[in-house]
């Protein structure tokens, strides 16, 4: 989790400075340990290299912690600080973080507590391979190492996942970090085209305007069999660029030809849902925040611990897009100088007992839908007829609701 980070630790008692520093090292991160605040400054104003976060404690036997940030805060843009604190500095920890400090926990703390909110407060960077992180947790890592692979690789690649989980951005991140990269980039959205066939195919197409570059094809499980037998020949016949497709699960045989699926799949990732990784909910929920607020005319001053506790509580169905839609709407609702729960999660104030007319409609149309999809075996077009609306609209629904 953190390999590769630096960390400055501040702390002047010797068995939790020497416990903090030991396991830190473990989890991969360099460790820069000193006792008081005359040695603490100089360590973030010119390190040797960039600090990554400072974890301080807040009584110190030459000052404060509280004396360290300032004095950083007058000349630079501080790092990332996780203050320490007991029962009797919490006043002052909630004083710091009001003044621009990452967050703050108080003894005695579990060590899995500790590494998450350390997880939380470090700010995002690229990875050894270059790619943008996809998440702070151990998921997320091994997700990015996938990406990192299929972008060194050249094979086509299929991306799993449900909706709102970021496949297509995955796929621009594949492109963008592969030798293929000074080529086009085409997409291809084959549940909304009205016509895949001429969408893929002839002069001016996707497949011929990709060129050696990347065709991202996304629902190849709802690809009609003319086009699927179209695209294999196309395949075999000389297509010089990459594809890289996108399914919510791995088609069967009636969704897919085999064939086509064996090429199609010489690369596979799984993109695990948000409700299986909550520390990644929290952490976009910071990125979308950051991106939000600078849109304000008044900034807010951040996130509240509540709410992030909310939203670590929270399945998020509607992955990455419910976490964008209701941060946007809570920073440009929110009238506090902080956001709460509330305005992450307003619908938690009406009666909980008692539906909006909006969320019955909601959840009435969502349940005809999984029943119109399980009589037709998951087939979208079919499930469309029944429900007697278009194809283009059934997948926009299902694509509001997580399905």
């Amino acid at each position: 989790m953190l390999t590769g980070r630096r960390i400055l630790l501040v702390e002047d008692d010797a068995i939790m400075g020497a416990s903090l520093a030991q396991r830190l090292e473990l989890e991969g991160a360099t460790v820069c340990w000193v006792r008081q605040v005359v040695r603490a400054i100089p360590e973030i104003r010119v390190a040797r290299a960039p600090v990554d976060a400072v974890i301080c404690d807040i009584r110190l036997p030459d000052g404060s912690g509280e004396e360290i940030f300032s004095r950083v805060c007058a000349t630079m843009t501080p790092p990332p600080f996780l203050f320490i604190t007991g029962q009797g500095g919490i006043e002052q920890a909630v004083r710091l973080i009001r003044a621009g400090a990452a967050d703050y926990i108080t003894k005695p703390f579990e060590m899995r507590v500790f590494l998450d909110r350390l997880a939380q407060v470090i700010r995002p960077r690229d990875s050894a391979d270059g790619l943008p992180m996809l998440g702070v947790s151990e998921m997320a890592r091994q997700l990015g190492e996938a990406v990192a692979r299929a972008a060194r690789e050249d094979g086509n690649v299929l991306l799993l996942g449900v909706a709102g989980t970021g496949k297509a951005t995955i796929a621009r991140l594949i492109h963008a970090r592969s030798d293929r990269r000074a080529a086009p980039f085409v997409e291809v959205n084959l549940v909304q085209e009205a016509d895949p066939g001429a969408a893929l195919f002839g002069p001016d197409a996707s497949l011929s305007r990709a060129g050696e570059g990347v065709v991202l094809l996304r629902g190849i499980d709802m690809m009609p069999i003319g086009v699927q037998t179209a695209l294999l020949e196309r395949l075999d016949t000389g297509f010089e660029g990459r594809i890289v497709a996108t399914a919510h699960t791995r088609p069967d045989g009636e969704a897919l030809w085999p064939d086509l699926l064996n090429r199609l799949n010489r690369v596979e990732i799984a993109v695990p849902p948000l409700s299986e990784r909550s520390e990644d909910a929290v952490w976009l929920l910071a990125e979308f925040f950051r991106s939000f607020n600078e849109r304000r005319p008044e900034p807010l001053k951040g996130i509240s611990a509540l709410a992030e506790e909310a939203a670590r509580a929270h399945d998020w169905p509607g992955n990455g897009r419910e976490v964008r839609a209701r941060v946007r709407r809570a920073v440009e609702a929110a009238e506090g100088d902080w956001l709460f729960p509330a305005d992450l999660f307003p619908e938690a104030l009406s009666d909980p007992g008692f539906l909006s007319l909006a969320e019955a409609r909601d959840a009435a149309e969502r349940r005809q839908i999984i029943a119109a999809l399980e009589r037709t075996s998951g087939q979208v077009g079919e499930a469309a007829r029944i429900l007697r609306i278009s194809r283009t609209t059934l997948w926009e629904r299902m694509q509001k609701f997580g399905l």
